[in-house]
C-alpha cells in the first residue's frame, strides 16, 4: 500500500528540495512553453542565500509521500500566492487541491478577504478549478524571454 501524503509547513532545511521540486515541474513535466522558456523560467534547481531569504518572508506549505518532497505552494503575506509546483508524476493526482486548500486555510485565519496570483499557461487551469477568474492576461519577460500568464484573483469573502 502507498504511503498517503501529508501536507506540512515548509522549513528552512526543506529550501533545496523545493529547488528542485520547481526544477522537476518545469523543466520535465508537461508544458505549453517552449524548451528556450522553460530554460529561461528555470535554468536551474533554486537554492543558496537568496532562495532562502524569499522564502523565508513567506507561508510555505508542503506535499510529501514517505519523506519525498512532491510538490509546494506559497502565500506571501497578505495574500499572494507565489509559489505552486508539483512534480511531474503528482500532477492530477490531487496534491494542488490539497496544498491550495492549506493555503487558503492560512489566508482566511489572517482574515484576507481574497487570493491572488500570477498564474502560468499550466497553472492557470488549476487556479481557475479552485475558483480563480482572470483578471488580466499578462506577458512578461525573463531573461530576455517572452512569457504569457495570467493574473487570477479569488475571493475568501463569505
Amino acid at each position: 500500500m502507498d504511503t498517503p501524503i501529508r501536507i506540512r509547513r515548509g522549513e528552512a532545511a526543506d529550501n533545496p528540495g523545493l529547488g528542485e521540486v520547481m526544477h522537476d515541474a518545469v523543466r520535465n513535466g508537461p508544458s505549453r512553453y517552449t524548451a528556450e522558456q522553460q530554460a529561461a523560467w528555470v535554468p536551474e534547481p533554486r537554492k543558496g542565500p537568496d532562495w532562502d531569504t524569499r522564502l523565508a518572508g513567506q507561508t510555505v506549505i508542503i506535499a510529501e509521500q514517505a519523506g519525498t518532497l512532491v510538490g509546494f505552494m506559497t502565500l506571501e503575506a497578505p495574500d499572494y500566492v507565489d509559489f505552486a509546483y508539483i512534480r511531474p508524476d503528482w500532477q492530477g493526482k490531487g496534491v494542488f487541491r490539497a496544498l491550495h486548500d492549506a493555503i487558503e486555510q492560512e489566508a482566511r485565519r489572517t482574515g484576507q478577504t481574497r487570493l491572488h496570483v500570477h498564474a502560468s499557461l499550466m497553472a492557470q487551469p488549476a487556479f481557475a478549478a479552485m475558483g480563480y477568474a482572470v483578471t488580466e492576461p499578462e506577458e512578461v519577460s525573463i531573461r530576455g524571454v517572452a512569457f504569457k500568464r495570467f493574473a487570477m484573483e479569488k475571493s475568501l469573502r463569505p
